[in-house]
């Protein structure tokens, strides 16, 4: 039995059936608490750009949107900072309503905040807005790309800095997950434009063989057998034991009434991927702190998963423990009657990774080792492939990452004419594996989490927090207040 997914690095995949649906975001989630206190608060702008920065024949544009926060700004006399988040691949709201960390360090630094929303995605949809044309062949997805994107980045904070008179005012940039790739490539790309990169949860080793294709799913395989040896055991004998139960009579509609699953779909691989979505997900923003970023749930969701497995109550019972940790993912808010397998709904608008990872992001991720919580499976490019050929007719470059970007020899080729960036990495995030988690030298920083999960330092800080996370965002403020005094330092000694 084999599970295929080419990965999101943030998912939507939530497929329940609510008797009553909730708005997009719960009321009690972090971030409308925060809306409510005015502290999360930016204006809509957009920005008439080129849609082929690299194509002098093609005068073609679309509407860019960014969001912007100058609360604290002390402005361009003064030459206050810029922070910009380069937009990953979703809707720009959803990821600056998670980015809490640049809010609050905004009045601290008197920056301007500015989030960039990624191409074709969001709102910024080449081709007058209209996503059906802009997603309908591989002509039209052939301008979105991460060398557009960084393009579309670098015009973009170039053209604001003129409107505001701010030529002068350094620019820092922030980045979570693929956002944060950009980030540091654009600091590498683009030194001109910025001074520095935050780089969180970044897994740029993740291409060319650099990084075992088993490595992803290992840390998720420790994440649970970290917190119970009997967790571990459960879910990984639980996928022979579904495979066994579907061939049998009358077996899919056992499976259906265990997992909670509406009426109107079910089977084998659904089910399959359904669960694996839940366990992937759950382990990589297995947070210190309740979180609504994918899904809501509790703080440290792989213990409560863990917990809900090695309960008593459930007996013997296999599938009512999978059930039960399954449901910590997909129904903490206890609003679901059902669970609908056939429900495909976007709600972050992340549906063109699909075609990035048909193209350029070629990151391999799902080799299963024998003690792996996952059966055993390879790296099979030949599969992507046919995926790619079939639904877009393109063969991926598995190497263009690399050839464009780098990535081998990181440490001796940084080193030589790379500068500050800081790469964070929070190991319980199976992305780390192919993250930077060595210094490559006194201004090339990696900030490693033992119990770290995906990007959890751009996160709204809480009371809750552990000493560890405190000590990780203090750290980087203290980078880039150094990156800033040497900026302002070096722009005194010119005038």
């Amino acid at each position: 039995m084999k599970m295929r997914l080419i990965l999101l690095f943030l998912v939507c995949f939530s497929p329940i059936s609510f008797a009553k649906i909730p708005p997009r975001l719960s009321p009690s989630s972090l971030d409308d608490q925060l809306s409510s206190k005015g502290k999360l608060s930016y204006e809509t702008n957009y920005f008439t750009q080129i849609l082929d920065h690299f194509n002098y024949n093609n005068p073609q544009t679309f509407q860019q949107r960014y969001l912007l926060n100058d609360k604290y700004w002390g402005g361009s006399k003064k030459n206050a900072p810029i922070f910009v988040y380069t937009g990953n691949e979703g809707n720009i709201e959803w990821f600056t309503q998670n980015t809490g960390f640049m809010f609050e360090i905004a009045p601290h630094f008197n920056a301007l905040l500015v989030f960039i929303e990624h191409r074709f995605y969001g709102k910024s949809i080449p081709y007058g807005g209209d996503k059906t044309i802009a997603y309908s062949n591989k002509t039209t997805l052939g301008y979105l790309s991460s060398t557009q994107a960084l393009a579309d980045y670098a015009t973009l904070i170039i053209d604001l800095k003129n409107n505001l008179t701010a030529i002068d005012s350094p620019v820092v940039v922030f980045g979570g997950s693929y956002g944060g790739m950009l980030a540091a490539w654009f600091r590498l790309k683009y030194p001109h434009v910025t001074i520095g990169a935050l780089a969180s949860s970044a897994p740029i080793l993740n291409f060319g063989n650099i990084t075992s294709p088993y490595s992803f799913n290992n840390i998720i395989t420790q994440d649970f057998k970290g917190e119970s040896e009997n967790c571990y055991k459960v879910i990984k004998g639980s996928w022979k034991q579904i495979e066994d139960m579907a061939k049998t009579k009358g077996g899919l509609e056992k499976l259906r009434k265990s997992f909670r699953m509406c009426k109107n779909y079910i089977s084998q691989g659904a089910l399959e991927n359904w669960l694996y979505t839940a366990f992937v997900y759950t382990a990589m923003t297995d947070y210190p702190t309740p979180s609504n970023f994918l899904n809501p749930l509790p703080a440290y969701p792989v213990k409560q998963m863990c917990k809900a497995i090695d309960d008593p109550k459930s007996g013997m019972d296999t599938f009512e423990k999978i059930y039960g940790a399954a449901n910590i993912y997909y129904n903490y808010t206890g609003n679901a009657t059902c669970f609908d397998l056939n429900n495909h709904s976007d709600p972050h608008g992340l549906a063109g990774w699909t075609w990035q990872a048909c193209t350029e992001m070629v990151m391999p991720t799902d080799g299963n080792n024998k003690e792996s919580i996952f059966p055993p499976s390879k790296w099979d490019y030949n599969e992507r492939a046919q995926f790619c050929k079939s639904n877009f007719g393109v063969e991926p470059r598995p190497n263009w990452v690399t050839t464009e970007f780098g990535g081998y020899n990181i440490e001796r080729v940084l080193k030589r004419f790379g500068s500050n960036i800081i790469f964070f990495n929070g190991l319980r995030d199976s992305w780390s594996g192919a993250g930077v988690l060595k210094d490559i030298s006194k201004s090339i920083v990696a900030i490693v989490a033992k119990e770290g999960a995906h990007h959890v330092d751009l996160r709204w800080s809480s009371k809750e927090d552990p000493m560890w996370l405190k000590q990780v965002r203090e750290r980087e403020v203290n980078i880039i207040s150094n990156w800033l005094s040497q900026y302002y330092q070096s722009l005194n000694e010119i005038y």
